[in-house]
């Protein structure tokens, strides 16, 4: 991603969720230290209904040069939709529990307070931003399988325990609405779960996906998982395909159709429904985000966004059972 100097903001408005990350807003003197690099700060009152896109743009009404979060990705998109619309440069501050569009930033999820000295002493990078009907996203859209298990209640407190208990009765018994992923010549019939990503992961092994290796290519990432029976599995050994996974990145709009009206959806890990058919597009280098002049800038290896591996063996055993009860 190229990079220019950020001239400072002269009216920076920061959306602050007390609650994301367990503690680490006041931990990290989040608030406080927002104020002293002279942003007005909102804080997040749970036990309120608040429409976060609206905050945001009553915050542009009112003059706002700048818009930011500290909050978890899914926070992070509702308010970076505001910022891309307006015009206006976005930062982040990671205090989430995963920062999954933070750390493909380069930003210091140990050090979430560092993010704020954007606001003094920044680049400004142009990234891209997804959407999934009218809804923007930063990280991914989930469908299927993965968007099931988003929707259980238990998920943000065992991911991978709510992941063991849901997967394999889903992939069985096939919950939900059938699915069909359309996109350019590429027509995916049934998947079991679907992820469109905001630029594709990049991909080290048939296992699970790694980091994405940039965030303005212009391009969706698609993966589609099925489960399979022994024969599908080894058919497509044979013909050197990956068993049950369907991957490419393309510019071009991915659709989701299913038999249903609407469909569950997990939009960048926040549980949603969105009317079905569901157009997943791409806005190259719509949104302008300031990150600090000196951040880690760290390695983009060993990391797997979470669920898919999980899928991928989970359709695996679920098809070796299936082959099992047809024997």
């Amino acid at each position: 991603m190229t990079e220019r100097v950020a001239t400072g903001a002269r009216r920076p408005y920061l959306i602050v969720n007390p609650r994301s990350g367990g503690g680490k807003v006041s931990r990290f003197r989040i608030a406080e230290r927002a104020r002293a690099f002279g942003a007005q700060v909102f804080l997040i009152d749970h036990s309120l209904p608040q429409d976060l896109a609206t905050v945001a743009r009553r915050a542009v009404d009112d003059g706002a040069d700048l818009l930011g979060v500290a909050g978890g990705d899914g926070t992070q998109a509702l308010v970076a939709e505001v910022a891309a619309e307006s015009g206006l440069p976005f930062v982040v501050v990671p205090v989430g529990t995963r920062n999954h569009f933070a750390m493909d930033l380069g930003l210091d999820r140990k050090d979430p307070s560092a993010a704020l000295e954007a606001l003094t002493d920044g680049v400004e990078l142009r990234v891209d931003l997804g959407y999934a009907g009218e809804r923007a996203f930063v990280n991914n859209v989930s469908f299927g399988a993965y968007a099931a298990l988003v929707q259980d209640p238990a998920y943000r407190a065992d991911k991978i325990g709510t992941m063991v208990r849901i997967l394999p009765e889903f992939l069985a018994r096939h919950k939900g609405p059938e699915l069909v992923v359309r996109t350019g010549l590429l027509t995916v019939d049934r998947p079991d779960a679907v992820l469109v990503s905001n630029n594709p992961y990049q991909i080290d092994d048939p296992a699970g996906l790694d980091r994405r290796a940039q965030l303005d290519s212009g391009l969706l990432g698609v993966l589609a998982a099925r489960a399979e029976t022994p024969a599908e599995t080894a058919a497509r050994v044979r013909s050197g395909q990956m068993h049950g996974l369907t991957r490419l990145a393309t510019s071009d709009d991915v659709v989701i159709h299913a038999d249903a009206p609407f469909v569950p959806v997990g939009l960048d890990g926040e549980a949603v429904t969105l009317r079905t058919p569901v157009r997943c597009r791409i806005s190259p280098r719509t949104l302008r985000v300031w990150v600090p002049r000196h951040r880690p800038r760290v390695a983009r290896t060993g990391w797997r966004p979470p669920g898919w591996a999980v899928i991928q063996r989970a359709a695996s055993l679920v098809g070796r059972s299936q082959g099992h009860h047809t024997d």
